[in-house]
């Protein structure tokens, strides 16, 4: 008998076993799994790229449930001269554009895509013109997510870089 009709014919089988089993009743449906990127996340500055320059004091990141299958991502960078950039995009995982508000000198659009549970694709723009990519990745744990910011610099060239934020709620 192949291995997939095992896997077919067993829990059947079971099933049949008849009421009083501990397998004869059907298992609830399972309940959406919350996002992995539900919370609040902060750069780990020790572990900065070396082609970054001077880093920032501080970087948060917060992503939150807003209903209706909407997500809102709050993005505060603060400086060295503890100075506050300020940016928020509310937001569904459909790969469509969504307005930003705050601080846009680095986009004041996005669009958000979700190819698998762990994985969250953010294409940046600015005045109608393409800015980066930043693809998020969600350790099997829980506890980083891996930024992976694809660019251009102001000479042409591209790049990736990638930044380690720590969950810390």
């Amino acid at each position: 008998m192949s291995y997939h009709r095992r896997t077919i014919l067993l829990p059947l089988a079971l099933l049949a076993a008849g009421p009083g089993s501990a397998v004869a009743r059907p298992a609830p449906a399972p309940v959406a799994d919350r996002s992995p990127f539900l919370g609040r996340w902060e750069l780990d500055l020790t572990r900065m790229p070396a082609t970054y320059g001077t880093p920032p004091r501080r970087v948060v990141y917060v992503f939150e449930d807003i209903g209706g299958g909407r997500s809102r991502l709050t993005v505060d960078i603060t400086a060295q001269d503890d100075s506050v950039r300020h940016m928020t995009t509310a937001y569904r995982p459909d790969g469509r554009a969504a307005r930003s508000e705050g601080e846009t000198s680095e986009a004041d659009s996005a669009a958000f895509l979700l190819p698998a549970p762990n994985v969250l694709v953010m294409n940046l723009a600015r005045n109608r013109m393409p800015a980066s990519v930043r693809v998020y990745t969600i350790a099997p744990d829980g506890r980083e997510m891996t930024e992976s910011a694809a660019a251009v610099d102001d000479k042409g060239e591209p790049f990736v870089r990638t930044f380690h934020f720590r969950r810390v709620r």
